[in-house]
Formats: structure tokens, C-alpha cells, sequence
């Protein structure tokens, strides 16, 4: 005891010899925080006093900048509102022309003035209430003309009837004069001609000399007689002729014929649908054509009498492309029924029957197919062969409406083969894209649907012959338009196998996110992570099913999952919100990194030459080894030289990792400066850093 109460005065008196040794230190330190605090509150007083001078002096300057900003709103609302009333007021000066020319009858010049209104004027602000009332008035105004040039055709007409008679005995009376006058000229061999009996005005000028008496008598009486211009006025005629031609009122005619066709087909179209029984689709069909038919002989017959129909030819072909693009509408809910309805996996066939099934709807040939055995599965899922008979349902429809026309058999072809194309460039096409971009659509399907637009492609040569078949038109022709589908088909699949890429790298990213590294610890498990694990295996399994794709859709998909792995993983090392790495935790990472190789080294996918999908993760490699052997001296001898062991790592990648293995050496080796072999660790480190920082500098003002 007595040696135990030596030892611990002994240290008794050395821990009061440091305390000594150090309570000089301690009182000036605190002698100068002291110091610091008083200058601190100082300065928390001088930069509260300026802090308030700047607001008292930013009032004013915030106060004027609102009223500038006031200012500048006034302004430019001032110089909106002058140019809405430049374009207002043309407009409204026009109307005003208008009511002018109504008040005064000028009906044609009103109408002139109505079509300048509807077609230039009132298109530039019809965003306004005022043009939008205009709008609604000129139709009532120009229904006013027709009514009051209708009304003065019947007033003429009235004043024909009542004067007629006399129109009629005028007539007679004239016709009289003329063959006296014919046999006055007869006996007179002396005049070699005579002048017109008849002027502009209806009277009739008898000037000859050498004429009997009777004949001057004749003429006394003549003038004293009405003509038909004297008794009525034709100008209504003339006017309303003029204002009706203006109105196209005979082309309306026809169109208010056809007008009333078509209602009565979409009357009939709703029975069709809203009862059962009432009436048929045959029957309907049957009504149609005959009434094309009926139509097309009405055009035939005034074209035949020298009428112009070209117009109402042209209406036909309207009628036609609007039928075609009710059709487009059609098909596109048939196609985007067909494509929710599909299962996305290959057709299976029990025997021989369903095989003929199949293929009687789609021309598919396999001769490996054709040998193996019952049951099999073709390539193609339950969609193709349903799109193919859908594609050739549409051209019979489209046959039916052209042949009604009544045109060659090459002009039908042509008007086929174009509309065919808009269903597969345009229809189907923008089917597709929508089914490819489905958030339900997964690797499985989208692998499935590249295969399918495979053998739709093929089919194409197939549909053509369809054509052919049908109108009897050959191919060879010079003017024969071609199936666009090859073009439709290939876009299709370039969206698939985008959009392959893009939910593969989705998938591992969500791997990715359940990563759960202890970046602090002392030493690895042994073995890799489970997520990776999960996710190598989940790659396998997809790259699997990926043998059925073309080797370069294979091969891609397999090179851009490998690089969007290895370049999360580096992203993740790398990351600035990680502060610190333990070299347990590198260590960790490695075992991941190989088991990554490991996967690429496998062939996933085949068609790869030696080790080109491992080089995708050779970054992650050459920076591992060179922080897991720690050779910075290799690594900065053999900087920038081709040969060079760690060509792959940049300075700045390699500095970032050191750094965050630094503060972790720091942190957790307080007393580290006291045992010389970390203290030489943390020297190399340091100047290891020093020497990056030179190279990352270098690389910099080089750039």
C-alpha cells in the first residue's frame, strides 16, 4: 500500500507539473477570446448600423422601381390597346360600307363587301365579341338580299303575266312589218341590200329610198307602237341572276342534294346500331350503292348535255377522302383493340389444324418451324395475324367506295395503295408508337412486339399482291405506287429497342437504390452484396429471353445495361454526399465489381469477341487495384504513357476517392500522430494529394 500511495503521488505531482506546465497557455487563450468577444460585438454593432442605413436608403429606390414598373404596365397596355384598335377599326369601317350599300340597294357590292369582311377582315380579330356578333349577322344579312332579289323576281314575273298580251301582239304586229317589208324589197330591183329590220331597241327603222307609201305609213305607225323593253323592266332578272351567281347557288343546289343523301344514310347507320333486326347491314350496303350509282348517272347525264361537272366530280373525291379518313378512325380503334387484347407471347399450335389456321390468315413460313413437332409455338403473338386481316379488311372497303367512281382499273389501284399506305404510315404507325410507350408495356412485351413488326414487315410484299390481285394491275407499271409499311414497321421496332434500353436501365437503377454500404467499415463481409446479386440474376434471366431479338438489338442491349451499371456504381463512389470510405468498404465494392465481371465474362448474350463487354467496367477495375495494391507510385511514374497499368483513371476521380479515404483516416486515428506507421501513412497520402491536385491543375490550364 504504502508503494501504491508513492506511485500515485508520484503521478499526482507529474500530472500537477503538466497542469503548470500548460496553465500559462490556458490563460492566454482565454485572455485572447476574451478579446475576440468584445471585437465580435463590435462588429455585430457596425453591421447592424449599416444594415439599417441600406434599408432605409433601398425604401426610396423600391418605392420609385414600382413606380416605373406602374409605369412601364400603363405603357404598354396603352400601345396593346392602340394596336387592337388599328386592326378594329378597318373592320368596323367596312361594316359600316356595307350597311351603306344596303341602304342604298347596291346589293352586289354589298355582297362583294360581306366575302372581303368574312375572308380578310374579321379573321384578324375575331378573338372579339363585337366580330363574333358581326359574324353571326352577315349570314342573316346575305339570307335578306336573296329574300329581296327572290322577291323583285316575282314582281317581274308578275308584271310578265300581266303584260303579255300586249307583248304578244307587239310581236305579231312586228312580224307582220317584216314580210310586207320583205315583199316591198322584192319589187324593188333597183336596192341592191337593205338595212336590219330590227334594231337594239325592237323598233324598226325604215329608211330606203325609192319605199311606196304604205311602207312610210307602216313606219309612222311602228314608231307609235310599245316594244317588249317598254312595256317591262328585266333589271330584277339581271340582278337576281348576278347576286345568285355570287352566292354559288347552284352548286349549293347539289350540295343540299348530296347533303340530303348523306343524312339519310346516317339516319339509317343509327337504326343499324340502335336496334336489332329492323334493319341489315346488306340492306344498307345495297341502298348505298345504289345510290352512288344513282348520283354518279345524275352527273353523267348533265355532263352529256353540256353541263360542267368537274366540280361535282371533285365533291365525289372529297367525299371519298372523307370517307377514307372515317375509315383511318375506324381501323385505329380495331388496331388499339387488337393490341390490348393480345397476350404478347408466341402463338401456340396443338396439331395440324390450328398451324393451317394461322396460317391461312398470315402468309408465315418457317421451314425449322415446319418440322418440329406438335405442339409448337410460332414466333409471333396473336396480333400479327389479326393486324394482317384488318389491313386487308380495310382495302376491300376502300375497293368498294373507289369502284363506285367509276374509274380505270390503274387510277383504283393507285387511290388502294395510297390509302393503304396512310393506314400503315399514319394509323398503325401511331398505334404502335402509343402501345410502345404504355407504362404497363414491360421488356417481355417490347421484346415480343420487335419480333412481331418483324413479320409484319415481311408481310408487306404479301399485301401487295393483294392489290394487284384485286385490280388486275401489274406491278411492272410505271406508275404503281409502293407499300410504305417497310419504313412504318422499322420505326416501330427502333422505338422498341429504345425503349428496351431505356426500361433496362430503369430496372437497374431501381437495384441500384437498394444499395446499403456501410462506408466505414474496418473490413469487407466476404461476399458480395445481396442487391448485386439480385440484379445479376434478374439480367440473366432478361437476356434469356432476349435470344429471339436480332444479335445486335441483343448484343446493344446487354452493352448499354453493362456501361449504365458500371457508370451507377462509379457514380455512387464518387458521390459528393459521401463524405468518407473506409478501405474495408473499398474492399466491399471490389467483391461487387468482380462479381460484375464475372456476369460480363459469362456471355449473356451471345456474339461477343473476347472480353469486349467486361472492358465496359474496366474504369471501375483499374481504380480499385490501384487504391486495393495502393501503387501510386506506378500509377504517377507511368501518368499519360500509352503502356501505362492505370490508363483508365483520371486524376480527378482518383484525388476525389483519396480525399474521402483521408477524413476517414483522420477521423478515426486521433492518437494516429503518435505511432509512427500511421503518421507515414498520412505523410503519403498527403503528398499523394498534392501531386494529383499538380496533375488535375495541369490537365485544366492545358485545356
Amino acid at each position: 500500500m504504502e508503494k501504491l500511495d508513492a506511485r500515485i503521488r508520484n503521478h499526482d505531482r507529474e500530472i500537477e507539473k503538466m497542469c503548470n506546465f500548460h496553465h500559462q497557455g490556458f490563460v492566454d487563450a482565454i485572455t485572447e477570446l476574451l478579446k475576440v468577444r468584445a471585437d465580435a460585438e463590435k462588429l455585430m454593432g457596425q453591421v447592424s448600423d449599416t444594415n439599417r442605413r441600406l434599408q432605409d436608403a433601398g425604401r426610396e429606390v423600391t418605392a420609385q422601381t414600382e413606380e416605373v414598373i406602374r409605369c412601364r404596365v400603363q405603357q404598354r397596355n396603352m400601345a396593346t390597346t392602340v394596336e387592337k384598335l388599328q386592326l378594329c377599326i378597318p373592320v368596323l369601317e367596312m361594316y359600316s360600307k356595307l350597311k351603306e350599300q344596303l341602304e342604298s340597294k347596291r346589293y352586289y357590292s354589298a355582297l362583294k363587301t360581306m366575302e372581303q369582311l368574312e375572308n380578310i377582315y374579321i379573321p384578324r380579330v375575331s378573338q372579339y365579341r363585337f366580330c363574333q356578333i358581326m359574324a353571326e349577322t352577315l349570314p342573316k344579312l346575305r339570307e335578306e338580299i336573296k329574300e329581296i332579289s327572290m322577291s323583285d323576281l316575282k314582281d317581274f314575273l308578275e308584271s310578265i303575266r300581266k303584260h303579255s298580251d300586249k307583248i304578244g301582239e307587239t310581236a305579231m304586229r312586228q312580224a307582220q312589218q317584216h314580210r310586207t317589208f320583205n315583199s316591198a324589197v322584192q319589187k324593188q330591183d333597183s336596192l341592191s341590200c337593205a338595212k336590219p329590220l330590227y334594231g337594239l331597241n325592237g323598233r324598226t327603222p325604215l329608211h330606203h329610198n325609192g319605199l311606196s307609201t304604205e311602207a312610210a305609213d307602216e313606219e309612222e305607225m311602228d314608231e307609235e307602237v310599245l316594244t317588249a323593253q317598254d312595256l317591262v323592266d328585266f333589271s330584277p332578272v339581271y340582278r337576281c341572276l348576278h347576286i345568285y351567281t355570287v352566292l354559288h347557288e347552284t352548286v349549293e343546289g347539289y350540295r343540299k342534294y348530296f347533303n340530303q343523301i348523306v343524312g339519310f344514310f346516317v339516319v339509317e347507320d343509327h337504326i343499324l346500331h340502335a336496334t336489332q333486326g329492323l334493319v341489315t347491314r346488306a340492306f344498307t350496303d345495297e341502298l348505298w350503292n345504289m345510290a352512288l350509282s344513282k348520283i354518279i348517272a345524275v352527273l353523267r347525264t348533265h355532263s352529256g348535255y353540256g353541263f360542267p361537272v368537274n366540280r361535282l366530280f371533285d365533291l365525289l373525291f372529297e367525299v371519298r377522302d372523307q370517307y377514307n379518313e372515317t375509315l383511318l378512325k375506324k381501323w385505329a380503334l380495331v388496331f388499339r383493340d387488337i393490341f390490348e387484347q393480345d397476350n404478347y407471347s408466341p402463338i401456340p399450335v396443338e396439331n395440324e389444324e390450328e398451324y393451317k389456321a394461322v396460317v391461312s390468315r398470315f402468309p408465315f413460313h418457317d421451314p425449322e418451324i415446319e418440322k418440329q413437332q406438335f405442339p409448337k409455338k410460332l414466333p409471333m403473338s396473336h396480333s400479327v395475324p389479326q393486324i394482317y386481316s384488318q389491313v386487308k379488311e380495310f382495302i376491300y372497303a376502300s375497293l368498294k367506295f373507289s369502284e363506285s367512281l367509276h374509274r380505270s382499273s390503274t387510277e383504283i389501284d393507285d387511290m388502294l395503295r395510297k390509302s393503304t399506305n396512310l393506314l400503315l404510315t399514319r394509323t398503325l404507325s401511331s398505334c404502335l408508337q402509343n402501345l410502345i410507350k404504355k407504362p404497363h408495356i414491360g421488356l417481355t412485351e417490347l421484346v415480343q412486339i420487335i419480333i412481331n413488326t418483324t413479320h409484319l414487315e415481311h408481310a408487306c410484299k404479301y399485301l401487295e399482291d393483294f392489290i394487284t390481285n384485286i385490280t388486275n394491275v401489274s406491278p411492272e407499271t410505271v406508275h404503281t405506287t409502293r407499300l410504305y409499311g417497310l419504313s412504318t414497321f422499322k420505326d416501330a421496332r427502333h422505338a422498341a429497342e429504345g425503349e428496351i434500353y431505356t426500361k433496362l436501365n430503369q430496372k437497374i437503377d431501381e437495384f441500384i437504390q437498394l444499395a446499403d454500404y456501410e462506408w466505414g467499415m474496418s473490413e469487407s463481409d466476404g461476399r458480395a452484396s445481396g442487391y448485386l446479386m439480385d440484379l445479376i440474376n434478374f439480367l440473366r434471366s432478361t437476356f434469356q429471353v432476349f435470344t429471339h431479338l436480332p444479335g445486335k438489338v441483343a448484343q446493344t442491349a446487354c452493352m448499354s445495361a453493362c456501361k449504365h451499371l458500371a457508370t451507377s456504381l462509379m457514380q455512387m463512389l464518387l458521390d459528393t454526399e459521401l463524405k468518407q470510405i473506409s478501405m474495408g468498404a473499398i474492399q466491399q465494392f471490389n467483391l461487387d465489381v468482380i462479381q460484375c465481371e464475372l456476369f460480363a465474362s459469362s456471355e449473356p448474350v451471345p456474339g461477343f469477341q473476347g472480353d469486349t463487354l467486361q472492358l465496359a467496367f474496366i474504369d471501375l477495375r483499374q481504380l480499385l487495384d490501384l487504391f486495393m495494391v495502393w501503387d501510386w507510385s506506378t500509377y504517377l511514374a507511368d501518368y499519360g504513357q500509352p503502356t501505362s497499368k492505370y490508363l483508365r483513371v483520371n486524376p480527378s476521380t482518383a484525388l476525389a476517392l483519396l480525399e474521402k479515404m483521408k477524413d476517414t483516416s483522420k477521423k478515426n486515428n486521433i492518437f494516429s500522430q503518435f505511432r509512427k506507421n500511421d503518421r507515414d501513412k498520412q505523410k503519403l497520402i498527403e503528398t499523394v494529394v498534392k501531386q494529383l491536385r499538380s496533375l488535375v491543375n495541369g490537365m485544366s490550364q492545358h485545356s
